[in-house]
Protein backbone atom coordinates (compact mmCIF):
# COMPACT_ATOMS: atom_id res chain seq x y z
CA UNK A 1 0.00 0.00 0.00
CA UNK A 2 1.21 3.30 -0.93
CA UNK A 3 0.76 5.95 1.76
CA UNK A 4 1.80 8.78 -0.23
CA UNK A 5 -1.76 8.38 -2.56
CA UNK A 6 -3.72 8.59 0.77
CA UNK A 7 -1.70 11.94 1.56
CA UNK A 8 0.11 10.32 4.42
CA UNK A 9 3.97 10.61 3.41
CA UNK A 10 6.10 10.71 6.49
CA UNK A 11 9.27 9.01 7.48
CA UNK A 12 7.11 7.09 10.17
CA UNK A 13 4.68 6.11 7.85
CA UNK A 14 7.02 4.80 5.45
CA UNK A 15 9.63 2.78 8.34
CA UNK A 16 6.38 1.39 9.82
CA UNK A 17 5.35 0.01 6.08
CA UNK A 18 8.56 -1.33 5.55
CA UNK A 19 8.90 -3.26 8.64
CA UNK A 20 5.27 -4.71 8.09
CA UNK A 21 6.55 -5.74 4.60
CA UNK A 22 9.73 -7.29 6.08
CA UNK A 23 7.78 -8.99 8.74
CA UNK A 24 4.91 -10.73 5.60
CA UNK A 25 7.45 -11.45 3.27
CA UNK A 26 10.64 -13.64 5.07
CA UNK A 27 11.96 -15.46 2.29
CA UNK A 28 13.39 -11.90 0.99
CA UNK A 29 15.37 -10.50 4.17
CA UNK A 30 18.52 -10.24 3.76
CA UNK A 31 21.14 -9.41 6.88
CA UNK A 32 22.65 -6.80 4.96
CA UNK A 33 19.67 -5.18 4.88
CA UNK A 34 20.22 -1.26 5.99
CA UNK A 35 17.92 -0.53 8.55
CA UNK A 36 16.89 3.02 9.59
CA UNK A 37 19.79 4.59 11.43
CA UNK A 38 19.56 6.05 15.06
CA UNK A 39 19.52 9.70 14.20
CA UNK A 40 16.45 9.00 11.57
CA UNK A 41 14.45 7.52 14.16
CA UNK A 42 14.93 10.33 16.86
CA UNK A 43 14.01 12.19 14.15
CA UNK A 44 10.99 10.39 13.33
CA UNK A 45 10.50 10.53 16.57
CA UNK A 46 10.98 14.37 17.43
CA UNK A 47 8.73 15.44 13.91
CA UNK A 48 5.91 13.27 15.08
CA UNK A 49 5.93 14.25 18.94
CA UNK A 50 5.52 17.86 17.31
CA UNK A 51 2.26 18.98 16.11
CA UNK A 52 1.71 21.71 13.94
CA UNK A 53 -1.38 23.83 11.88
CA UNK A 54 -1.34 25.44 8.82
CA UNK A 55 -3.26 28.09 7.48
CA UNK A 56 -3.20 28.89 3.92
CA UNK A 57 -4.40 33.13 3.45
CA UNK A 58 -4.28 35.22 0.35
CA UNK A 59 -0.77 36.61 0.44
CA UNK A 60 0.81 33.66 2.90
CA UNK A 61 0.99 30.60 4.73
CA UNK A 62 1.37 30.26 8.41
CA UNK A 63 2.75 27.90 10.43
CA UNK A 64 1.32 27.50 14.01
CA UNK A 65 2.93 25.10 16.83
CA UNK A 66 2.81 25.04 20.32
CA UNK A 67 5.82 26.24 22.51
CA UNK A 68 5.10 26.73 25.95
CA UNK A 69 8.09 27.95 28.06
CA UNK A 70 10.19 28.13 25.62
CA UNK A 71 12.99 31.08 24.93
CA UNK A 72 14.12 32.57 21.17
CA UNK A 73 17.13 31.02 22.06
CA UNK A 74 15.47 27.36 22.30
CA UNK A 75 13.53 27.85 18.82
CA UNK A 76 15.37 27.31 15.27
CA UNK A 77 13.35 28.58 12.03
CA UNK A 78 15.51 27.45 9.16
CA UNK A 79 15.00 26.95 4.68
CA UNK A 80 17.07 24.26 3.55
CA UNK A 81 16.66 23.52 -0.13
CA UNK A 82 15.59 26.64 -0.86
CA UNK A 83 11.89 25.00 -0.55
CA UNK A 84 11.85 23.11 2.89
CA UNK A 85 10.55 25.03 6.35
CA UNK A 86 12.88 23.58 8.80
CA UNK A 87 11.35 24.57 12.56
CA UNK A 88 13.78 22.77 15.55
CA UNK A 89 14.84 22.94 18.81
CA UNK A 90 15.22 21.60 22.10
CA UNK A 91 12.71 21.46 25.32
CA UNK A 92 15.07 21.26 28.52
CA UNK A 93 14.27 20.20 32.04
CA UNK A 94 14.34 22.74 34.60
CA UNK A 95 17.05 21.55 37.16
CA UNK A 96 15.85 20.28 40.65
CA UNK A 97 16.11 22.58 43.61
CA UNK A 98 18.08 20.47 46.39
CA UNK A 99 15.74 18.88 48.49
CA UNK A 100 13.12 18.46 45.81
CA UNK A 101 12.36 15.54 43.63
CA UNK A 102 9.76 15.01 40.75
CA UNK A 103 6.59 12.61 41.73
CA UNK A 104 5.09 13.20 38.25
CA UNK A 105 7.43 13.95 35.08
CA UNK A 106 4.99 13.98 32.01
CA UNK A 107 5.80 17.39 29.76
CA UNK A 108 7.87 16.17 26.95
CA UNK A 109 11.61 17.23 26.56
CA UNK A 110 14.16 16.55 24.26
CA UNK A 111 14.27 18.03 20.51
CA UNK A 112 11.30 18.35 18.39
CA UNK A 113 11.79 19.23 14.66
CA UNK A 114 9.24 19.31 11.57
CA UNK A 115 9.45 20.00 8.14
CA UNK A 116 7.33 21.25 5.49
CA UNK A 117 7.65 21.54 1.70
CA UNK A 118 6.70 25.12 0.65
CA UNK A 119 4.81 25.40 -2.43
CA UNK A 120 6.29 27.08 -5.34
CA UNK A 121 4.70 29.87 -4.79
CA UNK A 122 6.23 30.65 -1.50
CA UNK A 123 8.72 33.94 -0.84
CA UNK A 124 11.43 32.33 0.85
CA UNK A 125 13.19 35.45 1.25
CA UNK A 126 9.95 37.02 3.19
CA UNK A 127 9.80 34.73 6.68
CA UNK A 128 8.92 36.00 9.66
CA UNK A 129 8.58 33.84 12.96
CA UNK A 130 6.72 35.37 16.45
CA UNK A 131 6.32 33.53 19.38
CA UNK A 132 3.78 35.26 21.52
CA UNK A 133 2.22 33.30 24.93
CA UNK A 134 3.52 30.00 24.14
CA UNK A 135 2.75 29.97 20.17
CA UNK A 136 5.01 30.05 17.38
CA UNK A 137 3.74 31.64 14.03
CA UNK A 138 5.86 31.41 11.01
CA UNK A 139 4.57 33.29 8.41
CA UNK A 140 5.37 32.73 5.04
CA UNK A 141 4.67 35.49 1.97
CA UNK A 142 3.46 34.55 -1.16
CA UNK A 143 5.13 35.42 -4.28
CA UNK A 144 2.31 37.36 -6.35
CA UNK A 145 1.12 35.66 -9.36
CA UNK A 146 3.11 35.78 -12.72
CA UNK A 147 1.79 38.45 -15.34
CA UNK A 148 -0.25 36.57 -18.33
CA UNK A 149 2.17 36.76 -21.30
CA UNK A 150 0.94 39.36 -23.47
CA UNK A 151 0.92 38.95 -27.21
CA UNK A 152 4.10 40.01 -29.07
CA UNK A 153 3.49 40.89 -32.31
CA UNK A 154 6.41 39.99 -35.09
CA UNK A 155 7.33 42.23 -37.51
CA UNK A 156 6.81 40.85 -41.07
CA UNK A 157 9.57 42.72 -43.71
CA UNK A 158 8.41 42.66 -47.40
CA UNK A 159 11.23 41.75 -49.99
Amino acid sequence: MDFRVMGLDSPLLHTLHHVMDLSDDKTHYDKTHNAPTRSYVRDAKAMASTPADVKEYPKSYVFEIDMPGLKSGDIKVQVEDDNVLLISGERKRQEEKEGSKYLRMERRVGKFMRKFVLPENANTDSISALCQDGVLTVTVQKLPPPEPKKPRTIEVKVV
